[in-house]
């Protein structure tokens, strides 16, 4: 007798996620991902359970896959970097702070619309890296 097919890593967990993969996001994720696909250039691709943001070859930001998560990652220049984390609600990366990345809880659409502001900022630095050739993750 056959052996049942096998699943492969990579595809997502059960049917709600793979769902949620092809419709783009759910909640803040789809929000988001809607408002920064219409950026120039931009490439919004699923990557180990986050959505990963491109400008070229450069990611600027990450966020959840799984609605329940709401820690968007944003990379930025140190003079922005250190702009933001005066805000509240904003942190440094747990692991990546001395590499420019920041987090902030993204639940609402009002924390969207501030996101966005930020997100744009790492889209513009992550654009000048591209153009320069600079590949530093």
């Amino acid at each position: 007798m056959a052996a049942p097919p096998r699943r492969f890593r990579g595809l997502g967990r059960g049917r709600k996620l793979r769902r949620t993969l092809r419709e783009g996001g759910r909640g803040a994720s789809g929000r988001l991902n809607e408002a920064v696909g219409r950026w120039d250039g931009v490439r919004i691709t699923p990557m180990f359970g986050r959505w990963g943001y491109f400008s070229g070859e450069q990611l600027f930001a990450c966020f959840p896959l799984r609605e329940k998560d709401h820690d968007l990652w944003v990379r930025l220049n140190p003079m922005d970097q250190a702009r933001a984390l005066r805000e509240p609600g904003l942190r440094p990366h747990r692991r990546f702070a001395s590499r420019g990345w920041i987090e902030m809880d993204v639940d609402s659409p009002e924390d969207v619309s501030h996101a966005l502001r930020w997100l744009r900022r790492a889209y513009h630095n992550a654009e000048r890296a591209s153009a320069k050739g600079d590949s530093d993750g």
